[in-house]
């Protein structure tokens, strides 16, 4: 038989096993066609006066602005949490980011006078007695730029808040953010009043007090280690996935 000797062992992607930047690879993810591809470049380096530069030439020429969002802004910043999932960009680097895109979301809105249907609303909040908010703000900022609606409570936020903000706000998932042991008990008070209540929406919990254990002893709890989860689980939820599917999901068996 007439066989090629190099071509067999060859691992498929030894090819593109050449180093490469965070630039490069995020370049190859880039649509092809402009005004899509410097925006997503612009989201990707957090250049915020690019993106609306971008934004503004696109809808000259008659580009729909609340289309641009999903089409355009959207998969700008996908780009930016898939690197981030692959370990090769940095949560200073999706803050950035998620900043330049929320502030096309807005600049659409503006041009639009009129704002997209968000996917849904999620409440979130830092537990009573605790002041660390910088998990919090990229859980929301991550769960905006991924078109959901968000309600911020803010940090040290009562128990009692909480449950009147999901009463009132009717959301499809609460997010807890805990760093000091001394506060994440909350979260247990939370899911007992809820249930009291007759409410069993999905509460993500995280932050660095929280451990897994802790959170699935209780019946609503989801551990969210990583801030980027917090998309995942909504759009988990919204593709129907109950509580024990959502915990089957993202706890480490």
């Amino acid at each position: 038989m007439d066989i090629d000797p190099t071509k067999i062992l060859v691992r498929y992607n030894v090819q593109k096993e050449k180093a490469q930047t965070p630039d490069q690879m995020a370049a190859e993810m880039f649509p092809k066609d402009e005004p899509a591809k410097s925006i997503a470049k612009a989201i990707f380096e957090g250049e915020e006066d690019d993106v609306i530069e971008g934004l503004e030439k696109a809808i000259e020429k008659g580009a729909n602005p609340i289309k641009l969002i999903d089409d355009v802004l959207m998969p700008g910043m996908k780009i930016v949490t898939d690197l981030y999932d692959q370990g090769v960009v940095f949560l200073p680097n999706v803050m950035m980011s998620a900043d330049a895109m929320l502030e096309g979301i807005e600049f659409c809105k503006e041009s639009a006078g009129s704002a997209p249907k968000p996917k849904g609303k999620v409440v979130c909040h830092v537990a009573e007695g605790d002041v660390h908010d910088i998990g919090k703000t990229i859980v929301a900022a991550l769960l905006r730029s991924a078109g959901y609606e968000v309600v911020d409570l803010g940090r040290d936020v009562p128990v009692d808040e909480v449950i009147a903000a999901v009463k009132k706000e009717s959301p499809m998932m609460l997010t807890g953010t805990a760093l000091m042991t001394t506060t994440m008990y909350a979260f247990k008070e939370i899911n007992d009043r809820l249930l009291e209540a007759g409410i069993k929406i999905p509460f993500q919990c995280g932050g660095g007090a929280v451990n897994q254990d802790f959170v699935a002893s209780y019946q609503l709890g989801i551990y969210g280690e990583e801030a980027a989860d917090a998309p995942k689980m909504a759009n988990a939820i919204l593709a129907g996935k109950g509580l024990a599917q959502l915990k089957d999901m993202f706890h480490k068996h």
